[in-house]
C-alpha cells in the first residue's frame, strides 16, 4: 500500500472498491448462499480489525456488509412481488412504460427486431392493477419496430404486451414483448424534449453530409449510434475505436483534455478553468442523458483526465479517485459489477491513471507534449483492457494503438464542434450547419484512420479463450508495460518499436500450429454467415459463400494461404453468405463462379454481378446434376430441386430464398462433403425424394443450425461430423440447442464456428482430425 508521501500511487482504497465490487456480484447473483458467505467473510473481517486495530480492515468489511445489503435489497425489489410473478407466468399485460432510452433496432439483415430501457409504471393483468417503479426491457418484434422508432426517451407509452421472466443476474424485472403499436400517454418532460431538440438538431444540421459522416458525428458527440451500419461498427472493432462511438470515458477524457488545454492557451486559469471542466461535463451528461452508463463514463473520464495532471493534483490521488468513484457508483447501482463496459471503463481509467502521465512524461522528452499523450492514453488504456477484450472477442486489435494515436488529433474538434453544432442548432440553422461542416471534416479523419487499419491484414489477431490463453495474455501485457518506458525515453526506441508496429500489421499474423498442414477442409470463422473452403492444392482452395464480411472471409484466406480460388460456389443471395465477396475478389485469382438460378432480392443480386462484372468474372447458373472439377475437389449440384424463387427486391431474408439455395455434394481428399445452404425443412425433404438419402462423412448443417430442421434429413446422411457456422453469441441462438442434441443423437460430432472460431478438418487413415483456431 502507498501513502501520500511515498510511492506516487495511493492504494489504501482500492481494497475498499475491490470489496464493493466482489460484494454486489454476489449479492446480484441470486445465490444466497454466496451472499450468506460474503457476510460471514465481512464478520470475520470485523473480528480481525479489532484485534490488529486496522482501520482499512473494518473499512473493507462495512464496505462487504454494506454493499451485500444494498445487492440483496434491489435484488428483492426487480424479483419479487407482483410483477416478477406475473413475467415467470408469461402473463398477457396491459403496460405503462416511462422509456429511459432510445430505441435500438437490430442491424442483422432480415431482422425485426427492436429493444428500449424503460421504467414500468402501470400493469394491468390477471384483473389486478398495479402501480410500479421498475426498470423493464421493451422487446419489440415484427412490423412493429417501425411504428416505435419515433418514440424518444422519457416517453410514457401504453402497450398490449406478454411479460417473461429475464436472464438470471439481469437488472431488470421482466421483458416485456410486444408485437403492437405504442399510444402515447404522455410526451417527455420539458428538460427532456429540450434534450431530443438538441440531438434531432445536430442530426439535422449534418445531414447534408456523407453517409458515414452523418453516421459518426452524433455517434462521437452524442453517444447516438442510431445511423451506425454494421459496417462502421466492425471496422471501429477492427481498429480498437468502438469506445469513440459509446458515451465513454475516454471520448469524455479526449474532449475534456482538448477543452481545457484551449482555455489555458486563452489565458483561463484557477476556478474559471475548473468551471470550464464542471460546465463541460455537466453538459455531456444532460445531452447524453442521465443514465448508468453515462454518469460512470462521466466519472470515469474525470478520474482519468486527473491523472493526466489536469485536475491540479497528478497521478498521486488517482487511483484513490478511481477507487471511490468505483466503491460509490456500486453502491448506487450494483448491477455496474456485472457490467462488461464497467470492467473496461474501470481498466481503462486505472491503466491512464497507473501509467500514462508518466509515460508521457517521459516521451515529452523528444516529442511535443500533445503527441506524447495522445501516445499514451490508448497505449495505457488498451494493455490494460485488453485481457478483458479478447475475453469477449476472441481477438487482439494489433492495429488499436495505431488508430487510437492517428486518430486522437480528429476526435477533439469533432466532438467540440459537434456539441457546437449541437447548441447553435437553437440559434440559427445556418450557424449549426457550419460548426457540423467542420465536426465532419475532423469526423472523416477518424474515418480514414478507420477504414485503413481495418484493411490492414495484421489488424486483428485471432487469440484463443481460456484461463490459461488469457493469462498468458495478462501477463504479456504487463511485461510490454514495463517496457514501454524504457522505449518511449529514447527516440531510436520508440521510432524502432512504431516501425516494427507497422511492419507485423503489414503481413497477416501466423498462429503456430494453423492451419495444419495438411487440411482439407476449412470452415472460417466470419461471424453469423458461412464462408467454406475445400483444398483444391497447395495454395488454391474451392470456395463456398464468402460470409457477411470481406475482412473476415480475407484474413481466413490469407490465414490458410489461399492466392486462387477455381471454383466459387454462392448459394444464395443473403447477405450472411455474398457481403464478404470483394474481400476474397482482392488480389487472388478466381476461375468460375457458380450462383443459384433466380435473382432474388433483387438489389443484393444485382450488387453480387456488378462486382463480379468489375472483376471480369462472369456468374454461371449451376443446373442440377451439374458437375465440376478444381484440382483434387469435385463438385456435384444437388439442389435446389423445383422452380427458381420469384424475384423480389426486398432485402430480408425470406423461407423460400433459403429453400432456393444451391446445395451440391464435394469430394475432397476422399471425403464426401454436403453443403446445404439455408435449406429449410421442406427443402430438405424434396432432396431426399428427389435423390434418396444423401450419405456423406461431413455435413454442413444448413441456416446455421436453425431450429428449422428436417430430422430424418439429418439422420439420412450418416455424417460422422457436422459444421455449424455461427456468429459468436449471435441474437438468432444459432447453432439451436433442438439442432444440436438432434444431431448428438445421431452419433454426429457437432462443431461450432461459434465457440471455437475456424475449424479445419484433416485426414488421418480412416478418421478425420479437427484442428481449432482457438
Amino acid at each position: 500500500m502507498a501513502g501520500e508521501d511515498g510511492d506516487p500511487h495511493d492504494l489504501r482504497m482500492v481494497p475498499v472498491a475491490a470489496a464493493a465490487w466482489a460484494a454486489t456480484w454476489l449479492a446480484t447473483s441470486e445465490r444466497l448462499p454466496a451472499a450468506g458467505a460474503v457476510v460471514l467473510a465481512a464478520l470475520l473481517l470485523v473480528w480481525c480489525a479489532r484485534r490488529r486495530r486496522s482501520a482499512l480492515l473494518q473499512a473493507v468489511a462495512l464496505v462487504l456488509l454494506g454493499a451485500t445489503v444494498v445487492g440483496l435489497v434491489r435484488l428483492h425489489g426487480v424479483r419479487g412481488g407482483p410483477v416478477a410473478e406475473l413475467a415467470s407466468a408469461q402473463a398477457a399485460v396491459s403496460a405503462e412504460v416511462v422509456t429511459t432510452s432510445d430505441v435500438q433496432r437490430s442491424t442483422t439483415p432480415g431482422q425485426q427486431l427492436a429493444w428500449v430501457r424503460g421504467e414500468l409504471r402501470l400493469l394491468h393483468g390477471r384483473g389486478q392493477r398495479h402501480q410500479t417503479r421498475l426498470p423493464v426491457v421493451v422487446l419489440v418484434t415484427g412490423t412493429a419496430v417501425e411504428r416505435w422508432r419515433p418514440v424518444v426517451s422519457g416517453s410514457r407509452v401504453r402497450t398490449e404486451a406478454r411479460l417473461a421472466a429475464p436472464d438470471r443476474g439481469s437488472e431488470v424485472a421482466a421483458v416485456v414483448r410486444v408485437r403492437g403499436a405504442p399510444e402515447l400517454v404522455a410526451p417527455p418532460p420539458a428538460g427532456l424534449r429540450l434534450v431530443e431538440r438538441v440531438r434531432a438538431g445536430l442530426r439535422a444540421a449534418v445531414a447534408p453530409r456523407s453517409d458515414e459522416q452523418r453516421a459518426l458525428v452524433p455517434a462521437l458527440v452524442l453517444g447516438d449510434t442510431s445511423q451506425m451500419t454494421e459496417e462502421l461498427d466492425r471496422r471501429f472493432a477492427a481498429t480498437g475505436l468502438v469506445h469513440l462511438t459509446a458515451v465513454s470515458g475516454a471520448n469524455l477524457t479526449l474532449l475534456l483534455a482538448f477543452l481545457l488545454s484551449s482555455a489555458r492557451a486563452l489565458g483561463v486559469r484557477g476556478w474559471a478553468l475548473r468551471g470550464v471542466g464542471l460546465g463541460a461535463v455537466v453538459v455531456f451528461v444532460a445531452l447524453c442523458r442521465t443514465e448508468p452508463s453515462v454518469l460512470r463514463a462521466a466519472a470515469m473520464g474525470l478520474v482519468a483526465l486527473a491523472a493526466l495532471g489536469v485536475g491540479g493534483r497528478g497521478e498521486r490521488r488517482g487511483l484513490r479517485h478511481l477507487a471511490v468513484a468505483v466503491t460509490v457508483l456500486l453502491l448506487l447501482d450494483p448491477w455496474l459489477s456485472r457490467s462488461v463496459g464497467m470492467a473496461l471503463s474501470v481498466l481503462a481509467s486505472a491503466g491512464i491513471v497507473w501509467w500514462a502521465g508518466r509515460w508521457a512524461e517521459v516521451a515529452a522528452g523528444w516529442l511535443p507534449r500533445w503527441v506524447a499523450e495522445s501516445v499514451a492514453v490508448p497505449l495505457a488504456a488498451q494493455l490494460a483492457t485488453q485481457p478483458v477484450s479478447t475475453a469477449i472477442s476472441g481477438q487482439v486489435s494489433l492495429a488499436g494503438l495505431l488508430a487510437n494515436t492517428a486518430a486522437a488529433p480528429f476526435v477533439g474538434p469533432a466532438t467540440v464542434l459537434g456539441f457546437a453544432a449541437a447548441g447553435a442548432s437553437l440559434l440559427w440553422s445556418p450557424l449549426a450547419e457550419f460548426a457540423a461542416l467542420g465536426a465532419a471534416l475532423s469526423a472523416q479523419g477518424i474515418l480514414l484512420v478507420s477504414s485503413g487499419g481495418a484493411a490492414l491484414p495484421g489488424a486483428l489477431w485471432s487469440w484463443p479463450v481460456s484461463p490459461v490463453s488469457l493469462l498468458v495474455l495478462a501477463v504479456g501485457c504487463l511485461l510490454v508495460a514495463r517496457a514501454v518506458p524504457h522505449l518511449l525515453s529514447r527516440w531510436w526506441a520508440g521510432l524502432g518499436a512504431a516501425v516494427l508496429l507497422v511492419v507485423s500489421l503489414l503481413r497477416a499474423p501466423v498462429q503456430p500450429g494453423w492451419p495444419p498442414p495438411d487440411w482439407f477442409l476449412v470452415a472460417c470463422d466470419v461471424g453469423q454467415g458461412d464462408a467454406l473452403l475445400l483444398r483444391a492444392d497447395e495454395r488454391s482452395a474451392v470456395v463456398v459463400d464468402t460470409g457477411p464480411e470481406p475482412a473476415a472471409v480475407d484474413r481466413c484466406l490469407d490465414s490458410t494461404g489461399v492466392a486462387a480460388v477455381p471454383l466459387l460456389v454462392l448459394s444464395h443471395y443473403h447477405a450472411d453468405h455474398v457481403d464478404g465477396l470483394p474481400g476474397l475478389l482482392a488480389g487472388r485469382a478466381v476461375g468460375t463462379v457458380l450462383v443459384p438460378p433466380g435473382g432474388s432480392p433483387l438489389e443484393q443480386h444485382r450488387r453480387v454481378l456488378d462486382q463480379l462484372a468489375g472483376a471480369g468474372l462472369p456468374a454461371t447458373v449451376a443446373g442440377v446434376g451439374g458437375r465440376w472439377r478444381a484440382g483434387e475437389v469435385e463438385w456435384h449440384t444437388l439442389g435446389p430441386v423445383g422452380p427458381p424463387v420469384a424475384t423480389t427486391a426486398a432485402e430480408g431474408e425470406s423461407p423460400a430464398e433459403n429453400d432456393a439455395s444451391l446445395v451440391g455434394v464435394a469430394t475432397v481428399a476422399g471425403v464426401r462433403v454436403l453443403l446445404t445452404g439455408d435449406i429449410g425443412p421442406g427443402a430438405q425433404q424434396a432432396l431426399t425424394r428427389e435423390h434418396g438419402p444423401l450419405r456423406v462423412d461431413v455435413l454442413k448443417v444448413a441456416h446455421h443450425g436453425s431450429a428449422d430442421q428436417d430430422p430424418e434429413f439429418l439422420r439420412g446422411t450418416g455424417a460422422v461430423v457436422a459444421l455449424a457456422s455461427a456468429g459468436r453469441d449471435n441474437s438468432y441462438g444459432h447453432p439451436a440447442a433442438r439442432t444440436v442434441a438432434l444431431l448428438e443423437s445421431a452419433g454426429q460430432r457437432v462443431l461450432r464456428t461459434d465457440t471455437s472460431g475456424s475449424l479445419a478438418l484433416t485426414r488421418d487413415g480412416d478418421r478425420i482430425r479437427v484442428t481449432s483456431q482457438r
